[in-house]
């Protein structure tokens, strides 16, 4: 089974069996109760969806089997083309839009896609309302429009634009220092959407962007998840180039790593770590990431006077927690910037901007800024779900197993000891169970994480 339904949408490979894979049928179903929910929010003339896509091979078949069920659901459709997420949630708002959905599968392989699926606020969907349309999915209760009340498509290529301009005019972003800097900076885009978004902010802020798999074919040169280990060329670019250091994003630009100048990871949990610490050093207040993220947020945190809370793995649960706390920034550990001055959703571009800031006031190397930070080190592994394999019983086992230790059980089980921790929980974007480990080397987080998985297999039998 490769349809994955969660709070983080409808999500699936495309090809093969319907309600197995991401197909045609499915694609149309979910874009029927999904419009169909949207009506039921609100007696009125006229819905308006906002819809865009990253570059990936099957998002033009996908975007246009979803916004002509739209249409055919009586729905306006506003058609951003190639886009990015948060271009999407921003457009939603300004549009008075009553929704919006994102054809991605974020980081995953060429061969998934996805509908990520935004309320009128251009924020994700909470879980009781993913699951009401999941209920409309299964029950076949839509009802279509007659042939004089069909919706309409509308083009609107200049969001790309748009979502710039609102980066720059955020109070934070230093335009001035960062344009004195003169930065040379390398961008690999994925061969999506950021080839396009990333280097048009640059060039709006005054740096020197060196384009590295920026045609947006959808046809990704690496694995498209941002970590070191699928990053072997920008390394060597950012060397070559004699840059100030590199970005990469994943296809749809909500996800951000830094590579320094030597080309070493700047790593993907700092990248809020030290957005967070510029914020918070000119607006001081608390911060969120979820569970699976570095405790250095909390230390930088706690340096500016500040509160840090976990949440559970998913944006919708971040920004929940988020919006309770009244935090100036928080997001994903994964790269994933939220900073409510521009919107609630995680944000590349934000992040950027943010980190260039940073930079340009600080006047130092980014291998000298990542030196200033609390050094901890994650490993990052998983195990393939197989047909059978009782998750619910695994991650019960191991809280039986540990209760002498301190635990959360809000989102899988996390493990917290005195210098280190480990997270287990079934993923909600893929078959897998991902067990992530934080240490004070390297060295001990994959031998905390390796110990893990051999308990795992110890429990399951395999």
């Amino acid at each position: 089974m490769t349809l994955i339904k969660s709070i983080s949408g409808i999500r699936g490979t495309i090809g093969g069996p319907v309600d197995e894979n991401l197909t045609p049928i499915d694609a149309v179903k979910f874009a029927a109760a999904y419009g169909t929910w949207l009506k039921q929010q609100r007696n009125k003339d006229n819905y308006v969806v906002v819809v865009g896509r990253d570059a990936r091979i099957s998002g033009e078949m996908i975007q246009n089997l979803v916004m002509n069920t739209l249409v055919g659901l009586g729905i306006h459709v506003i058609d951003l083309g190639l886009s990015t997420t948060p271009t999407v949630e921003i457009a939603v708002p300004l549009e008075h839009a009553d929704g919006g959905i994102i054809l991605t599968a974020s980081h995953n392989p060429k061969q998934w896609n996805a509908l990520k699926l935004l309320n009128a606020k251009g924020e994700f969907l909470n879980g009781a309302e993913g699951q009401k349309i999941l209920e409309i999915a299964d029950s076949n209760a839509m009802n279509f429009a007659e042939v004089d009340d069909l919706g309409k498509i509308t083009i609107n290529d200049a969001y790309i634009d748009i979502h710039i301009d609102e980066v720059l005019d955020l109070d934070l972003v230093n335009v001035k220092a960062i344009k004195e800097a003169n930065f040379k900076v390398v961008v690999d885009g994925v061969n999506s959407t950021g080839g396009i978004a990333i280097p048009l902010l640059l060039e709006r802020l005054g740096v020197e962007p060196v384009k590295l798999y920026c045609d947006p074919t959808g046809h990704f040169p690496h694995n498209p998840e941002p970590l070191k280990e699928h990053l072997g060329d920008l390394a060597k670019a950012v060397v070559k180039e004699h840059a100030d250091f590199g970005i990469v994003v994943d296809p749809d630009v909500d996800r951000l790593a830094f590579m320094d100048e030597t080309g070493e990871m700047f790593g993907e949990e700092y990248t809020l770590v030290a957005c967070a610490d510029y914020v918070l050093s000119k607006t001081p207040g608390n911060t969120v990431s979820n569970m699976s993220s570095t405790r250095a947020l909390r230390d930088v945190t706690e340096k500016h006077g500040g509160t840090y809370e976990a949440s559970a793995v998913g944006e919708v649960n971040v920004v929940t927690l988020m919006k309770k706390n009244n935090v100036v920034i928080g997001g994903e550990g994964n790269g994933g910037i939220i900073y409510p001055d521009s919107h609630y959703g995680r944000d590349a571009l934000v992040g950027v901007a943010l980190f260039l800031s940073l930079l340009a006031e600080k006047q130092m190397k980014v291998s000298e800024l990542r030196a200033s930070y609390p050094n901890y080190f994650m490993s990052k592994k998983k195990i393939q779900l197989t047909p059978g394999l009782d998750v619910d019983g695994i991650l019960n086992a191991m809280e039986s197993n540990y209760s002498h230790e301190k635990l959360t059980t809000i989102d899988g089980v996390k493990i917290d000891f005195a210098d280190s921790w480990v997270h287990l929980r079934k993923s909600n974007t893929e078959p897998i169970i991902r067990i992530y480990t934080e240490a004070p080397s390297q060295a001990a987080a994959d031998t905390l994480a390796d110990r893990f998985i051999e308990e795992i297999k110890a429990i399951a039998n395999i």
